[in-house]
């Protein structure tokens, strides 16, 4: 899947169902529902998973949440635009 493709999918109403979960949180992130995002990462302790979950309190605000989860993710916060950060992690994860 390219990236063009991630985000036609996101006319649909479900996920592709060839995501892994990173890429799942950050379709339903692109649809606009935070929520449904969150829940996807939130349990989970890998790196990749830490890193979408950082992202998630970045966009919402929470940036100390935020740079605690970069941590665990073994990244430093991003100084780029959400959207910006948003497709990198679509490109990261596609790859």
């Amino acid at each position: 899947m390219t990236v063009s493709e991630f985000k036609q999918s996101l006319a649909t109403d479900q996920p592709p169902v060839q995501l892994n979960v990173e890429l799942t949180a950050l379709w339903y992130d692109g649809k606009g529902d935070w929520d449904n995002a969150h829940k996807q990462v939130d349990h989970l302790n890998s790196a990749s998973a830490s890193l979408i979950h950082a992202y998630l309190h970045r966009k919402e605000g929470d940036i100390w949440n935020a740079d605690y989860w970069y941590a665990r993710a073994k990244e430093t916060r991003p100084d780029i635009s959400l959207e910006e950060e948003w497709n990198q992690l679509v490109t990261r994860f596609l790859n």
